[in-house]
C-alpha cells in the first residue's frame, strides 16, 4: 500500500474543514483571547493557516531551530489576507507531498531549540504531526468561536450549529 495517495487524500479533507472555520473567523475580534493565557485569536489563526506548509517544510528540510529561526507569524490585516495564507500553505505542502517519493519519507527530522532536541521524527511522522496540529488548534479555534457565538462549522459530521448539514 503506498502512504504518500493517503496523506493527500487526508491533507485535502483536512483543508477543507479548516477553510471552513477560517472562514467565520472575524477579524474585528484578531485581539481577542479567552484567557491571558490563551493564545490572540489573530495568532491561532494564523497559526492554522500555515500549517499546511509543515509538510513542504518537513520533506524540505532535515530539521527545524527555533534559536536559529524564531517563528514570527505571517502579518495578516483581512480575512482575505487569512485565507490566501491558508491556500498558499496548501499549495506549498500539496506540491511538495505529490512531489515526493515514498523513501522520501523515512529519513529522519529534528525540531531543535539551540543545542536542545525537542523531537526526532520520521519525515513522515512530521507530515501526521502538522495533521495532528491542524486538528487541535481548529478545536481550539472551535471553542474561541462558541465563546464568540459565532457558529461552529461541524468537522467531521454536524455540529450543534449545523444539525443535518
Amino acid at each position: 500500500m503506498k502512504i504518500i495517495p493517503l496523506l493527500l487524500k487526508e491533507f485535502d479533507q483536512e483543508a477543507e474543514i479548516t477553510r471552513k472555520f477560517l472562514n467565520r473567523v472575524p477579524v474585528e475580534k484578531f485581539e481577542w483571547q479567552p484567557h491571558k493565557k490563551s493564545m490572540k485569536l489573530k495568532n491561532l489563526v494564523v497559526h492554522i493557516a500555515e500549517l499546511p506548509g509543515w509538510v513542504a517544510m518537513g520533506l524540505n528540510t532535515n530539521e527545524m531551530d527555533f534559536a536559529a529561526s524564531p517563528y514570527e507569524p505571517t502579518p495578516v490585516s483581512s480575512l482575505k489576507e487569512l485565507l490566501e495564507l491558508h491556500q498558499t500553505s496548501i499549495d506549498n505542502g500539496r506540491t511538495a507531498l505529490e512531489q515526493a517519493e515514498e523513501d522520501d519519507l523515512r529519513p529522519t527530522w529534528k525540531l531543535k531549540n539551540g543545542g536542545q532536541v525537542l523531537s526526532v521524527m520520521t519525515k513522515y511522522e512530521v507530515i501526521r504531526h502538522s495533521f495532528s496540529q491542524t486538528t487541535h488548534h481548529r478545536a481550539q479555534l472551535g471553542v474561541y468561536l462558541r465563546l464568540l457565538d459565532i457558529p461552529v462549522p461541524g468537522s467531521y459530521g454536524p455540529s450543534a450549529d449545523e444539525p443535518g448539514m
